[in-house]
């Protein structure tokens, strides 16, 4: 069974770190989702936090207003798909099984031929 998945940044927390770093993103929250070829949805929510070092000028820096979802997304990815985005696949995939295959409350089979019983 293929999945899909599709990744949505969800919220943001700046901070300045120096006058040039104003605004520098530090928290991110984020969900994965993916779907199965029938449209069962599993989601997974994350964060993900970023340091900023204010003396480190080794690569751009991207004015906050400048940002763009792509940019956040591929800073979030290089994390978690190095990380553990395993884990996140397998709770998206427990997440439609779930749905494929339901647990359901079952009355017990002796439940019933007790109530009839004296």
């Amino acid at each position: 069974m293929a999945i899909t998945y599709t990744w949505k940044i969800t919220g943001l927390k700046t901070k300045d770190v120096t006058d040039s770093k104003k605004s520098a993103v530090v928290q991110t929250y984020w969900e994965k989702r993916g779907f199965d070829e029938n449209g069962n949805e599993g989601m997974f929510a994350g964060a993900t936090p970023f340091t900023v070092d204010p003396t480190d000028d080794s690569g751009p820096f991207i004015p906050f207003d400048q940002l763009t979802e792509a940019d956040v997304l591929a800073w979030i990815q290089s994390v978690v798909v190095d990380g553990y985005e395993e884990h996140v696949n397998l709770k998206i995939q427990e997440q439609i099984d779930e749905k494929v295959k339901p647990v359901v409350d079952t009355q017990m089979p002796w439940a019933a031929s007790a109530n009839t019983e004296g």
